[in-house]
């Protein structure tokens, strides 16, 4: 199998920011504490970043509330709001070479998607908010009695976002951008793999005018910084994308605590429905794509593949050809496919799921083994003669494994592709519109690709079934989150008409 396991040396970009950002200030720990956050690449640190914990958040909390109660932010209009984003939507595009590679250094991600894809969409992300800032309205009521009525769109206040490691700066303005448009204030508790890229956002928000203590954003750890801010008592609202263990402890946190509303993206185990008639090459590139993009550190990975039997054989050949052309190495290498996981603990994770599902009785088809002498590098990896109960077919491993199942009916396809306590995303690949039609609406998933996959827009809502979560992120949808609707009423006398 042709691989490159580590490309050549590139400059790393300078790390200017690594303490909190609490009221408009980059400030050290109350403790003092630090921790390192690593290169994937290699293992070694990169550098030692501000530990926040409970009193951190307290502090953070407190100057989001202040801003909430008291700033600015909550009280221009719409369209005031809306001109500020757009002008941290211009800074993060003059700095997209930097922010990409500090996402590269700290995460393992492709250079080439962060400068081409995940940094110039933060931008668009909250051009797209800006955009609606000034249109987030109620509506004028009909009342059966002697009432006029209308509803109002309110701020929900102060909120807590609890982001992942695996799109540090996607998923960053994923929840900042309409929590901003909206009119609230916010805690941003950043994946401790991944912390520097929202520091960074930090300072840049300062630079185009968003007001002291509208963002805050504390390093640390999830059972530390991350349980404080589920379950503080002046916290509104909190989102959270991750797994599925740890949503159910921040529902617990805030149900324990002030009943603040929750929304929670989790994780998946996405199917890809392969039918008879499809392309074959298609097919294959999309499952390639589906389950190796960002070494299948994705909660809508395609990890499950279904091929209906007539095309089976044809498909397996073709896959594991085409995974010889993969090329693992530094994701600063342009030439590059797919960089290292992001940790050395999911590094180990995904080598004890391959370990798992060959125990099992799964076949190894390709890969399976880690990739070069230094770094968290795995090649890119292939199963067959999977069965739907297998731990690999069932479990979200979170790094570039496929799990490739045979079918024959369409009746069968639907009832594997349900056959998951998950419900994130799904693909489709066929030709026969009835199929597509069908098929999409019987799976129980929040997005259905046909014919493609990693089909995101900034119009489009994304957001789970069953234990892969509730509320929707992107799209306007997305508002909903950081709003309460008031209805405001008042009588009417002597009124020619209702």
């Amino acid at each position: 199998m042709a691989m490159n396991c580590n490309g050549s040396e590139i400059k790393m970009p300078e790390i200017k920011f690594t303490k909190l950002f609490i009221n408009g200030h980059f400030l050290d720990s109350v403790s003092g504490k630090t921790f390192e956050t690593r290169d994937p690449r290699t293992g070694d640190v990169i550098t030692r970043v501000a530990e926040g914990d409970k009193a951190d958040i307290d502090l953070a909390v407190n100057a989001a509330r202040q801003a909430f109660d008291n700033g600015p932010w909550p009280r221009m209009s719409g369209y005031q709001r809306g001109r500020i984003l757009m002008k941290l939507a211009d800074l993060i595009d003059q700095h997209i070479e930097e922010l990409a590679s500090i996402d590269s250094l700290d995460g393992g991600k492709l250079l080439s998607h962060g400068k081409f894809l995940d940094i110039p969409g933060c931008a668009n992300s909250l051009r797209y908010y800006a955009g609606a800032a000034d249109k987030i309205h109620g509506d004028t009521l009909k009342m059966s009695g002697e009432f006029q009525a209308y509803t109002l769109k309110e701020p929900v206040g102060v909120v807590g976002h609890i982001i992942p490691w695996n799109y540090p700066s996607s998923m960053f303005f994923c929840k900042v951008a309409p929590a901003l448009a909206a009119g609230c204030t916010m805690i941003v508790k950043p994946a401790e793999q991944t912390p520097l890229s929202a520091l960074y956002y930090c300072h840049l928000a300062k630079l185009a005018g968003i007001p002291d203590g509208v963002i805050n954003v504390v390093t640390g750890f999830g059972p530390t910084a991350g349980a404080a801010l589920a379950s503080h008592m002046d916290v509104d609202a909190v989102s959270f994308t991750g797994s599925t263990e740890v949503g159910r402890l921040i529902m617990e946190a805030a149900a324990k605590s002030n009943l603040k509303t929750v929304s929670l993206e989790l994780g998946g185990k996405s199917p890809v429905l392969i039918f008879d008639d499809a392309d074959v090459d298609m097919a294959v590139a999309l499952a390639h794509t589906s389950i190796f993009t960002n070494k299948g550190e994705i909660c809508v990975a395609g990890s499950r593949i279904y091929v209906q039997e007539g095309i089976y054989d044809e498909f397996v050949k073709k896959a594991v050809e085409k995974c010889k052309n993969w090329v693992v190495g530094d994701p600063f290498n342009p030439q590059v496919h797919q960089g290292p996981q992001v940790d050395k603990m999911q590094f180990e994770r995904v080598l004890k799921y391959i370990d798992i599902g060959k125990k099992e009785g799964a076949t190894l088809l390709t890969g399976g083994k880690p990739c070069g002498e230094k770094g968290y590098y795995i090649e890119p990896t292939i199963f067959t003669d999977v069965k739907d109960d297998m731990k690999i077919a069932q479990d979200e491993i979170f790094g570039p494994v496929m799990s490739l199942i045979k079918f024959k009916t369409i009746e069968e396809a639907i009832e594997k592709a349900n056959s998951t306590k998950y419900g994130l995303a799904a693909g489709i690949v066929t030709k026969d519109l009835n199929t597509a039609n069908r098929v999409s609406r019987s799976i129980r998933s929040g997005v259905i690709w046909i014919n493609c996959y990693f089909a995101f827009d900034q119009d489009c809502p994304y957001g789970g079934y069953k234990m892969s979560g509730f509320g929707r992120d992107l799209g306007l949808n997305a508002l909903d989150k950081y709003l309460q609707v008031k209805s405001v009423v008042t009588p009417i006398f002597g009124s020619p008409w209702l």
